[in-house]
């Protein structure tokens, strides 16, 4: 017994096994996710998206001021005599002002359906629409001049996006003091259950839409006898597109083109099941300067669809609300038959021109609202030293959620985004946006099978998951993905497929303290 504990006479002392040491990811302790455009006043505010950027000089907090009256405009109808600055409003349109699909400068409120309702129809309280395009011949590899760089194909006489709200008697068939968009949408759930291994259990819903009642032939839907509307064709693709937070949104442009294309494997040349690639987009601002190949990479948009704040603004402000403007100066639907009716049948002052010629919204109005989007702080972490919030972090890249939601960048010093020069708030900053920016095929429970520019139709660009905790402070009634179908973090995990599916399998796999651990995480970012 005496040999037994070390007591043989003899100098060798015991053998003490130390416990394995932990390693955290580099980013578990950072709570400046913006650099110094980080705020620490977010806290659990409503308000924890529209903050300045605390870095802005005097005359830039100036015009950051001033974007942000303008993204709370709410406009109306042409003409508008008393306020013409705030008339143009469609004629067709999804929403009357920037704050309505960026609610507080988060996401949207996902449609709400009562214990008794199976459908319901998308209002002016809806912050989600429907992207629109006609099925291609064939797959665009290569954007050219010839194949319109590969950008969506119009749907005829609608345009590549539905807008379901309409400004009085935009429809012939609805003059009586009536309001009608180009279509009525319907909006449903289909439910499913996703049960992990010790039995705990997840509801799952997919939204699902019915399109009817368009303008081009009134009360037709997909089960008419004879269907005759351009919208309800069969080589007619839709899909949803829910409204995203905008805040550092001038962080993401500045990330250098480089930074971001060293990221991208498009044929998994590493064998790790992620091959995430670049979109190649047109390019309106290139377009307009005379560039003879007007194409940049896509950044933003769900499918990296856009590549600036600028365009990506602009065109939302001309899109969305109806609201032309210097880089925007056509109406959606000129040239459609609804919009040649409505001015003929009214005899409004609406062609997307102000009475003296010129794009409704104005270059001072258009320049500040998109340096609002720019300039708006990036929420600091909270809870990074949470025992919990620092194991998430560790089973974040354990799982390799880190493969897509690339932690961190350093934003360039030189250079323009939007065609105008980096203002000095926003060069050289350490960001911990959690994206590469580039396109995955999430799955084809995610896809919307609708391609756009070089993404397929399974493919989505990473969301940066900065400001994931507060998500449901700033909305309480938010929901996650491309769609708002998840109404938390977890259910948003598994909704993952195509190149997240080992992740997403890594994670059920956890157990359910670990999986705790890991939204724990998420949730402070």
């Amino acid at each position: 017994m005496l040999s037994a504990c070390g007591g043989s006479g003899d100098d060798e002392s015991p053998t003490i096994i130390e416990p394995p040491q932990v390693i955290y990811p580099d980013f578990t302790d950072v709570t400046a996710s913006g650099g110094d455009t980080t705020t620490y006043d977010a806290g659990n505010s409503g308000h924890g998206f529209s903050t300045p950027s605390p870095n802005l000089s005097d005359s830039d907090l100036e015009l950051h001021l001033e974007g942000d009256a303008n993204f709370e405009i709410s406009f109306t109808t042409a003409p508008n005599a008393e306020h013409p600055e705030l008339d143009g409003l469609g004629p067709v349109f999804n929403n009357a002002d920037c704050n309505s699909c960026h609610q507080r400068d988060g996401r949207n409120s996902t449609p709400f359906l009562a214990a008794d309702e199976t459908r319901v129809k998308l209002g002016s309280d809806a912050g989600i629409f429907l992207r629109i395009s006609k099925t291609p011949d064939e797959e665009c590899i290569t954007p050219t001049a010839d194949n319109d760089y590969c950008a969506p194909i119009a749907v005829p006489d609608f345009g590549g996006q539905l807008f379901h709200r309409g400004v009085l008697k935009a429809r012939a068939d609805w003059q009586d003091n009536a309001f009608g968009g180009q279509a009525d949408v319907y909006l449903s759930y289909e439910r499913s259950t996703v049960t992990y291994s010790d039995g705990t259990s997840v509801e799952l819903k997919k939204p699902l839409f019915e399109v009817e009642n368009p303008y081009d032939a009134p009360g037709e839907t997909k089960q008419s006898a004879n269907v005759t509307s351009n919208l309800l064709q069969d080589d007619v693709l839709m899909g949803w597109r829910n409204g995203m937070p905008v805040f550092g949104l001038g962080l993401l442009e500045a990330i250098p083109e480089a930074d971001i294309l060293a990221l991208a494997d498009e044929n998994d040349a590493n064998d790790d099941g992620i091959s995430g690639r670049p979109n190649w987009v047109f390019d309106a601002i290139k377009d307009r300067n005379g560039d003879e190949t007007p194409v940049s990479l896509g950044r933003f948009g769900w499918k990296a669809n856009t590549p600036s704040v600028r365009v990506q603004s602009l065109g939302a402000l001309r899109g969305d609300i109806g609201i032309t403007n210097p880089l925007f100066p056509d109406e959606s639907v000129v040239g459609t038959s609804l919009h040649d009716s409505y001015l003929t049948r009214t005899g409004f002052v609406d062609t997307g021109s102000d009475e003296n010629g010129a794009p409704e919204a104005d270059q001072a109005f258009s320049d500040a609202v998109v340096f609002y989007a720019e300039t708006l702080a990036v929420p600091a972490r909270r809870n990074v030293d949470d025992s919990d919030v620092r194991e998430g972090a560790r089973l974040f890249t354990q799982v390799n959620c880190s493969g897509c939601h690339t932690p961190s960048f350093t934003t360039k010093t030189v250079g323009d985004i939007g065609g105008i020069e980096i203002i000095d708030s926003l060069k050289g900053q350490v960001i911990y946006p959690f994206t590469d920016m580039l396109l995955h095929d999430m799955g084809d429970d995610l896809a919307d099978g609708r391609p756009d520019f070089l993404a397929n139709g399974n493919e989505w660009r990473t969301r940066p998951l900065w400001g994931l905790g507060l998500t449901q402070t700033v909305n309480p009634q938010a929901g996650f993905l491309h769609d708002g179908r998840a109404a938390t973090v977890e259910e948003a995990i598994l909704w993952h497929g195509g190149e997240a599916s080992n992740s997403k399998e890594a994670f059920m796999a956890l157990t359910k303290a670990e999986r705790d651990q890991l939204v724990s995480f998420l949730m402070s970012l």
